[in-house]
């Protein structure tokens, strides 16, 4: 409000100084007639020399609107060659008129474009982070099948505040992180681990598989003395257990044990899985399974008495539905691998990532 009260005014001063240095210039070129010529010679050396001086001073002095009417009415009444000395020249006065008709049609009051919101401005830098060869059309695209309507040109300048390069330079080469977790989700482990009875001190012998991806784990049977041809039959019951989930798995490691015949592999051979054998003696290189025989032995088996084989079928199917549904796993960011209620999501703008092919792409919907 101050603002416009304050340009008001000054449109109110220069319009009234317009008329007033009119007349001014008006009275000296009356006063001019009843002069010689030689003093308005002198009187005219005289100005000349003020004018360069004060170019001398002022290389480009000020000059308001007002001033500027005036000279330029003034000057069309010089002749030619003596336009060219002065302070305003042809080329002044089509500058001045450029100026005019750009500030005609300037809306300084106008608003421009809408700033990008700080959530969507988030979200671009997000899929840039975790796509490593996404460009701004491609972003540019990802948003548009969320409902957002973001120009590449916008996506470039957020990139560029926050440092991120353009894709070609941002993609360096496909991390180890990443390469583990892709193929991880093509791969099951597969092991024995005992639980002896403490009443009868029989050794009785836990048959799993865990979807080395997911960290999933399935129970498949337990005996006292297992052997090639009750393996094989295991191996039947998981392809079933997976269901149409058995394409997605291309290897399986184990290790050398007898239980594991040629049987065993051949069942598996026929579903599409390739199976891998660890090196003699190195239970390491089947690191996954091992790691969840440590976690079954110190959560359950270690801290509890087993009393025969029925108690520890219930006891491993409820453990079995703690780990695979409420247990989080540090290797999945703290998740269960399948849980059984859905994790509140606290952020403003609900969006999720898809992960294809264990991480290697990436979709984004929104949640539900």
């Amino acid at each position: 409000m101050i603002g416009a009260l304050r340009q008001r005014g000054m449109i109110v001063d220069v319009s009234l100084r317009l008329p007033y240095l009119i007349f001014i210039r008006f009275l000296g070129w009356l006063l001019l007639f009843g002069r010689s010529s030689a003093s308005k010679d002198v009187e005219l050396l005289v100005l000349r020399h003020e004018v360069a001086v004060l170019r001398r001073a002022t290389p480009k002095p000020h000059l308001d609107w007002a001033d500027r009417a005036v000279l330029a009415a003034l000057t069309r009444l010089l002749p030619t060659v003596l336009r060219r000395h002065r302070l305003v020249t042809p080329g002044t006065i089509l500058r001045w008129h450029r100026r005019l008709v750009a500030k005609k049609w300037t809306y300084p009051n106008r608003s421009g474009r809408p700033p990008v919101d700080d959530t969507i401005a988030a979200l671009i830098v997000r899929m840039a982070n975790e796509n490593q060869t996404w460009g701004y059309r491609r972003i540019q695209g990802e948003l548009l099948k969320l409902g957002h309507r973001v120009g590449a040109s916008t996506i470039r300048r957020i990139l560029t505040r926050c440092r991120i390069p353009p894709a070609p330079s941002r993609y360096t080469d496909t991390t180890w992180r990443q390469f583990l977790r892709t193929q991880a989700s093509t791969m099951l482990a597969v092991d024995f681990f005992h639980v002896d009875c403490a009443v009868t001190l029989k050794r009785i012998y836990v048959f799993f598989v865990l979807e080395v991806g997911s960290r999933y784990v399935h129970i498949l049977g337990m005996v006292t003395n297992p052997d090639g041809a009750w393996t094989t039959q295991q191996a039947r019951n998981l392809l079933m257990d997976l269901g149409d989930r058995a394409a997605h798995f291309r290897f399986l490691i184990r290790d050398r044990a007898d239980q594991f015949t040629a049987s065993f592999d051949a069942v598996l051979a026929d579903a599409g899985i390739q199976v891998v054998k660890i090196p003699p003696r190195c239970p390491r290189a089947n690191y996954f399974a091992e790691r969840f025989v440590l976690t079954a032995r110190t959560e359950l088996t270690d801290r509890m008495l087993v009393f025969g084989e029925r108690h520890l079928r219930t006891v491993l199917a409820e453990y079995a539905a703690h780990y695979n549904g409420r247990r989080p796993h540090r290797g999945r960011q703290l998740s269960p691998p399948r849980s059984q209620q859905p994790t509140p999501n606290l952020n403003h703008e609900r969006i999720k990532r898809r992960q294809v092919l264990g991480g290697l792409i990436n979709e984004y919907e929104r949640a539900a």
